[in-house]
């Protein structure tokens, strides 16, 4: 007979910075529910988002594929979005579990289609995601955003006819935002979590389950409830050492995002980190919630619990906040957390510093599930290594894909040991030396050149880099042809490119032939 199939808690937040749960981080939250599970999990030390947005990063966790595979590129709900949702066909590894006999249950944050809800794809919704495109063509899809976005600039307050407020960024003909503050139940997520309470107290069978349980915290503004603030000692919140980076030498576009952040004092941004901290300590709290009903009903021995967020914060790194184009690790990395049944013993405790990404969890819960086959999905598994089964898959380089955050720009990155190229497509490339420069203040191939009429095609890379740019570039175009990435037109307005992928097309080519 059979072994039953382990259950699955997945427990996803929203931009939550990996620093928030390393220790020695100037913005380590105070997270005793996630430490003490820790002690008997296995902490990934660079885990990443593939992309720092939403939409695409949940796309790939939930497909376990690429943007550049699903489609999926910016907010799915916006009037100027590229894609509403994933390309028709492509495979969930949660229609997979249910297949297999799981009891799928999703309550919070869906984010990854317009139109169609998590119901689709093997769940049952405890809580129904708002899916405002449900039952419309793309036409009247855009149009209903569109309505939307027009009526929430019309009914809101004008941040120019009102006087500034402590925390708060004007801009003039937007609406008020203010950057943190105090709600004792921000974005509902509470009801959000007791919903998956509810669900884990009342499956009490030999069915396996999994839970998905996606709330908004810690996503801007920052508005934990008050006791949250109190654990914290404001003299002891400090900025990060990176924060006055200038960034004289990087793409203006970064500037131009950081000067909404100027119109906060040096002791606004202190305050929103202390804030973005508390939020980070309320969402450990609703985390213990789920902890606390599995050990309840007797099921943490059979559970698997993986406890991540969906991409990271800069939290006042560089000056910035939130996430976006500006290309800086902060925004990429996520905690990531698995423990419980499955997880070979000796791993109890340990941290993992091998490269994983969103896309990699789908392939890594069917194998941790007991084998369960889902289709087509990209990311590498990490399954049997965690059940003791083999040796950790080896590092590899990681690549990022993003093309903006609704206002639109192409960005690929590859971080490749200590390596890390970013190719913008709208600005000058980023180079920078991670072993040495883990701030990323210091782009090696700098800024604009000065014009210089019949210049070389090189003459803005510095020539002891050519080589490392060259072989950085090669992955980068490797990996976007291997993974349906078409960002190689030859035009000449629009391959902007230092070194181009002909190379690796010609490879491509030759191997299909």
């Amino acid at each position: 007979m059979q072994p039953r199939r382990p259950n699955i808690l997945i427990f996803m937040t929203d931009q939550q910075n990996a620093s928030t749960i390393a220790d020695g981080s100037g913005c380590r939250a105070r997270t005793p529910h996630l430490d003490r599970f820790r002690d008997r999990a296995v902490t990934f030390s660079k885990a990443f988002a593939p992309s720092p947005h939403c939409c695409p990063s949940r796309a790939s966790f939930f497909t376990g594929t690429l943007p550049s595979e699903h489609g999926v590129w910016n907010n799915v709900n916006v009037a100027n979005a590229l894609s509403r949702g994933p390309r028709p066909g492509i495979p969930f590894w949660s229609r997979a579990l249910a297949e297999a006999g799981y009891d799928m249950g999703f309550a919070g944050k869906w984010h990854v289609s317009n139109s169609t809800g998590p119901s689709a794809f093997g769940w049952s919704e405890l809580t129904t995601p708002s899916v405002p495109g449900a039952g419309l063509d793309l036409d009247a899809q855009r149009a209903e955003a569109r309505r939307r976005e027009l009526t929430r600039l019309a009914e809101r307050p004008d941040s120019e006819a009102t006087v500034r407020v402590r925390g708060e960024i004007q801009r003039p003909g937007w609406p008020r935002y203010l950057h943190y503050g105090i709600d004792e139940d921000p974005f509902g997520d509470r009801d959000v979590v007791e919903r998956g309470v509810d669900f884990i107290r009342s499956r009490l069978s030999e069915q396996p389950w999994c839970l998905y349980v996606g709330t908004l915290g810690p996503h801007d503004p920052y508005m934990p409830p008050r006791r949250f603030l109190d654990l914290y000692d404001r003299e002891k919140i400090f900025l990060p050492a990176n924060f006055d980076d200038p960034m004289a030498d990087k793409p203006a576009l970064y500037r131009r995002t950081r000067a909404r952040f100027d119109q906060l004092s040096r002791e606004e941004q202190r305050d929103a980190l202390l804030h973005y901290m508390a939020f980070c300590s309320y969402e450990d709290e609703l985390f213990g919630k789920l902890l606390a009903a599995l050990d309840d009903t007797g099921q943490t021995e059979d559970t698997i619990v993986v406890f991540l967020s969906d991409h990271g914060d800069y939290a006042g790194e560089h000056g910035l906040w939130g996430k976006g184009l500006p290309c800086f690790q902060s925004a990429y990395a996520i905690p990531l957390v698995i423990g419980g049944r499955s997880l070979d013993a000796t791993l109890a405790g340990t941290n993992c510093d091998c490269p994983i990404t969103l896309a990699d969890l789908g392939p890594t819960l069917c194998d941790l599930a007991g084998s369960v086959k889902a289709e087509r999905m990209t990311g590498r598994s990490f399954g049997p290594w965690l059940a003791g089964l083999a040796r950790c898959p080896e590092p590899q380089p990681v690549f990022f894909q993003s093309n903006g955050n609704e206002v639109y720009g192409i960005q690929r990155i590859v971080v490749s040991g200590a390596w890390k190229l970013v190719y913008n497509a709208f600005d000058y490339d980023e180079l920078y030396n991670l072993a040495d420069d883990p701030g990323e203040t210091r782009n090696l191939i700098a800024s604009a050149p000065i014009r210089k009429v019949g210049a070389g095609p090189l003459d803005h890379v510095p020539s002891e880099f050519r080589d490392i740019v060259r072989d950085l570039y090669r992955q980068i175009w490797d990996f976007a042809i291997a993974h349906q990435d078409d960002i190689f037109d030859p035009y000449i307005l629009t391959a902007m490119g230092t070194f181009g992928p002909q190379p690796a097309a010609r490879f491509a080519i030759a191997g299909e032939s």
